[in-house]
């Protein structure tokens, strides 16, 4: 068992047993008044009356005002109103907000108790200023979780220490997950103003994943204090994404009337009442300021009113002050040494740091929790407001200040074990050339580099700062901060100090950062580069053999960046043809470059061959860790091309697995992303959307900016495909903000088609050959572009001859016909060439094959209506109800996927005909209810409720838990609920064989 604190801004305090999973216990059953039973009333302490315990344990849903919580009626009935949902299971988030005092911890005492009372399970956790190193704390101690366990066995790679913030969050979010499966919760986060970036990335994560459960949040800020940006961030995101959001204002008149009669037990005259000003309406001042006044005999109690007799009006800060001052010197030294261990504090740090023993220490502690300065909290003491440790540190000159947290540090590394807990006292203290100092922060750097590399990345540049070149550890800080820079996406700062540190290296030490600097600078868009630092790296001698793979690996992956295959050909045959002088990583950098440049050169034969001997070698050999998940991406790529959409699935998932386990951050967003290009590619336009946003959405919280321009260029033809041009031309406005690099394996062939796709649809088909400028003129660019995305074949070419320029629309055709010829195994390319000559040479007959051939239901759809086109153009009856036939066939594929733009186009060419088709003349999907549910969106229903949580639905369906939470957030919306028991109540009542697994 532990206790976990519950203090009053405005009134009472009580220990409330809590287990050690962070559970609630609740009030006891019959709070009768006991002798042993230690309470605080507004502030003091002292044995409470049988009005204090009613008042105390008052929390609940049915009133909104009581003794010790005044004036917050608005924001009480918001906390009830989630409080009571969640019992019907739905979830919610509320965001409180506010000054120091104003009453944000004790709205989540309240609420705890309440939720407590009606049943539902509580966890609570804080954040305090010297934890803000520990990844995760305030959610770990929310739920029970000590502590998250990593994967050992890092070895050097181009792009530094595997990045576990994934695994991290994964290994929280899955136990909270069951938990709120079996019932519903309410977790509250206090003080999230000194949360760590860890905290902030898994809150945005789980709070979004977890929306479908009875889980209710409650997160509090003090205004203007901690991580304002990072932080500003998270809130306007929960914010946008329907989370309550408030400010605890000042008290109003009528509240600091109650919270005075509270305390004096009589109703207050206008000069009482006017002490509210003093403090500003702030309830815990408030209370404390009474509390003096009433001790010093300041107020007269006659007839039930309260008046002033005397004229004294301290000023806020003066009580507190005088609190302090009424102590002896020693115990007024010991909450300074307090102090400096945190707003908690463990009795035996204390005493070591002090030099005392625990006993020595016993009078003042006494002294200290009488006067209501500190209090019990399980194992530690704390103070008692946030208020009273800020005034007690405040008093300590800036210079003790720093020697007492340098002290601490001392002390907590010479006890061994993590050196983070020191690390928040020693980044504090540490001065330049402070070699014990500096070596501690090193060490908490390394210690979170996989877990917080935000955090390690703060801790390595506080290091650096305070030490010189010369310092022998030097180049180890800055490796430390580059790898650090680089997880985090803080590239130019993380070549800027790359470079810096290679003019002053020594010899042993410049290929490590040369390798670092390389992987910066293809992760930043800069392949060429990349590439000559690679080269200058291999022209030295004597490197060690597992940096020479590196950089090898590193120069072929720019090299297929650039593509630059004729340059990158020649090194390439040089590895295989010595293989036993080269790395595995290096051997596997050659091969993809080779299986690349055999898609371009058209033999996709020989790309397969090279890919899968690549992928024996990363199955068995010793690698650079991003080449497993890349060979199997570049796989699914090639199989996608050729429209083998199974085969291509299961090389996403093997990736997306290997992606998670490695530690990979950098590709985390692209499983979602080519899973939408899938989806897209089958006509499955809902679900294509759903894995878009999981894609943009993960690129998003991790900051992987070159995923999310790719991930809205989905979403934009998407919405091109739907007929919402405004949604698309949104969507390539926001893609053209984010300056990135494009997205690695789609490079920019894909993105600039569907920008001209949009202008094409805008009207303004000039621009969108101004866009595909490269692509029509290059052959490389052709092949490689018709290889990846066949479709373009058809469609560049008619865009091409509406744009008179009939060369252009002869190079596609040639390049096609080029791909088919050399590509006899694969019939895709003969029916997109097919498709491009129907159109070129206005072939009715290669239009039909096409139409008959093609495996993706859009543009077997496009055919189809290329050949309406082509025989509505012709002379003769027939040749007219041939016409309406084709174009009867494309209007039914359009609709049967959702493509409304084109199914608009389609109408109007069979009125032009005579022909009038009522919109929707197949079934067509609503948009609302039950059958507005897609296949996949059905089958999650299914797997729901059935009671899968998200993860297990994921695992059954080959998905991403991101991608589950997204489809049930659609279905919510479709549907109209906002649970997962209305959501089994619906599956129940319109499909129930999906509940016996049919």
């Amino acid at each position: 068992m532990k206790t976990v604190r519950s203090w009053a801004g405005n009134g009472f305090l009580r220990e409330s047993d809590i287990t050690e999973a962070g559970e609630h216990r609740g009030p006891p059953s019959n709070p009768v008044l006991d002798t042993a039973d230690i309470w605080v009333v507004h502030g003091h302490m002292g044995h409470s009356s049988h009005r204090d315990h009613e008042a105390a344990g008052g929390a609940d849903l049915c009133r909104s005002s009581w003794p010790g919580w005044r004036g917050r009626a608005r924001e009480w009935e918001l906390v009830v109103g989630l409080l009571q949902a969640a019992k019907i299971g739905r979830g919610g988030i509320i965001l409180i907000e506010g000054r120091s005092g104003v009453g944000k911890s004790r709205m989540l005492d309240m609420a705890v108790t309440a939720a407590a009372r009606e049943g539902l399970g509580v966890a609570q956790g804080a954040a305090d200023e010297l934890t803000q190193l520990i990844p995760l704390a305030p959610l770990t101690s929310a739920l029970g979780k000590s502590g998250c366990t990593l994967p050992t066995g890092d070895h050097l790679t181009v792009s530094g220490p595997a990045d576990q913030r994934l695994l991290l969050v994964e290994q929280l979010q899955g136990p909270l997950e069951q938990r709120v499966s079996r019932g519903p919760m309410l977790l509250t986060l206090d003080d999230m103003h000194w949360a760590d970036p860890m905290t902030l990335l898994a809150l945005r994560s789980m709070t979004r994943d977890l929306a479908s459960y009875p889980l209710v949040w409650m997160l509090t800020r003090t205004s203007g204090s901690g991580d304002v940006p990072r932080l500003d961030r998270l809130f306007d995101v929960l914010e946008h994404d329907g989370a309550n959001r408030i400010t605890l204002e000042a008290l109003d008149e009528r509240a600091v009337a109650d919270v005075v009669t509270d305390v004096l037990g009589a109703a207050p005259n206008p000069n009482v009442l006017a002490l509210a000003d003093i403090v500003d309406g702030n309830p815990f001042l408030l209370v404390d300021l009474l509390e003096k006044l009433k001790s010093e005999g300041v107020f007269q109690i006659a007839d039930g009113h309260a008046r002033m007799v005397s004229a004294r009006l301290p000023c806020a800060q003066a009580v507190t002050q005088e609190r302090l001052e009424e102590l002896s010197t020693r115990t007024r030294h010991l909450l300074q040494g307090a102090g400096i261990l945190g707003r908690s504090f463990s009795v035996t740090d204390l005493a070591e740091m002090l030099g005392e023993s625990t006993s020595g220490l016993l009078p003042m502690l006494e002294e200290a929790m009488s006067a209501g300065i500190v209090e019990p909290a399980g194992d530690e003491l704390t103070f008692r407001h946030d208020l009273l440790w800020q005034a007690v540190v405040g008093t300590i000159p800036a210079p003790v200040r720093r020697a007492l947290h340098h002290d601490a540090g001392e002390m907590l590394l010479r006890r061994g074990g993590s050196a983070v807990p020191a690390a928040a006292h020693l980044i504090r203290s540490a001065g330049r050339g402070d070699v014990s100092a500096l070596l501690g922060l090193d060490q908490a750097a390394r210690k979170v580099l996989r877990s917080s590399p935000q955090t390690a990345a703060d801790l390595a540049i506080r290091a650096l700062e305070l030490s010189d070149s010369s310092d022998p550890v030097w180049f180890s800080r800055v490796a430390t901060a580059v790898d650090a820079l680089t997880v985090i996406g803080r590239l130019p700062e993380a070549a800027d100090l790359a470079r810096t540190a290679l003019s002053r290296a020594p010899p042993i030490q410049a290929p490590r950062l040369r390798c670092a600097l390389a992987h910066i600078l293809l992760l930043s868009g800069r392949p060429e580069d990349a590439v000559s630092e690679a080269e200058s790296l291999l022209a030295q001698r004597d490197i060690p053999d597992d940096l020479r793979g590196i950089a090898e690996w590193a120069m072929f992956w720019g090299l297929i960046s650039l593509n630059d295959f004729r340059k990158g050909r020649q090194r390439a045959e040089a590895v295989l043809a010595d293989r036993e002088q080269h790395t595995d990583a290096a051997v596997v950098g050659a091969l993809l470059l080779l299986a690349r440049f055999a898609m371009a050169d058209g033999r996709v034969a020989d790309s397969f061959a090279h890919l899968r001997e690549a992928l024996h070698i990363t199955d068995s050999g010793t690698v650079e860790a991003i080449q497993r998940p890349y060979t199997r991406l570049l796989l699914s790529l090639n199989h996608r091309a050729m429209r083998q959409f199974d085969a291509a699935d299961i090389a996403i998932q093997a990736a997306e697995e290997e992606i998670k386990d490695l530690g990979l951050t950098v590709l985390a967003a692209q499983p979602a992303l080519f899973r939408s290009v899938l989806k897209l590619a089958a006509g499955r336009l809902d679900d294509a959307a759903a894995e878009a946003q999981a894609g943009r959405m993960i690129a998003e919280e991790l900051g992987t900016h070159g995923f999310i321009r790719v991930g809205l260029s989905m979403l934009a033809l998407v919405a091109l495909r739907r007929g919402d041009i405004d949604a698309a031309v949104r969507h390539i406005e926001r893609y053209q903000s984010i300056h990135a690099a494009p997205g690695m394996l789609f490079g920019s062939v894909w993105e600039r088609w569907v920008m001209a796709a949009v202008a094409e649809a805008q009207g303004d088909p000039g621009r969108a050959i101004d866009i595909l400028h490269a692509i029509y003129t290059d052959k490389e660019e052709q092949r490689w572009a018709l290889l990846t995305t066949p479709l373009t074949a058809a469609w560049m070419t008619r865009l091409a001859l509406a744009t008179a320029n009939r060369p252009y629309a002869q190079a596609i055709v040639d390049t096609a016909e080029h791909l088919a010829r050399n590509n006899p195994d694969f019939p895709v390319f003969a029916t997109t060439f097919a498709h491009a000559r129907g159109i070129f040479h206005r072939d009715p007959d290669a239009l039909a094959a096409a139409a008959a051939d093609q495996p993706e239901p859009w543009a077997r759809a496009s055919a189809a209506e290329d050949l309406g086109v082509l025989l509505a153009a012709a002379s003769g009856a027939t040749a007219s109800e041939k016409a309406v036939d084709s174009l009867d066939q494309a209007l039914e594929g359009y609709e049967r996927i959702g493509a409304l733009w084109d199914s608009a186009r389609v109408r109007a060419r069979l009125r032009e005909l005579g022909v009038r088709r009522r919109h929707w003349a197949q079934p067509q999907r609503p948009s609302f209810g039950w059958d507005s549910l897609t296949d996949t969106e059905r089958a999650v229903a299914g797997l729901i409720a059935r009671g899968m949580t998200n993860r297990q639905a994921a695992e059954r369906m080959f998905l991403s838990p991101h991608t589950v939470s997204t489809h049930l957030r659609r279905m919510f919306g479709k549907l109209d609920i906002a649970s997962r028991a209305e959501l089994a109540r619906i599956v129940a009542e319109e499909c129930p064989e999906l509940l016996r697994g049919a």
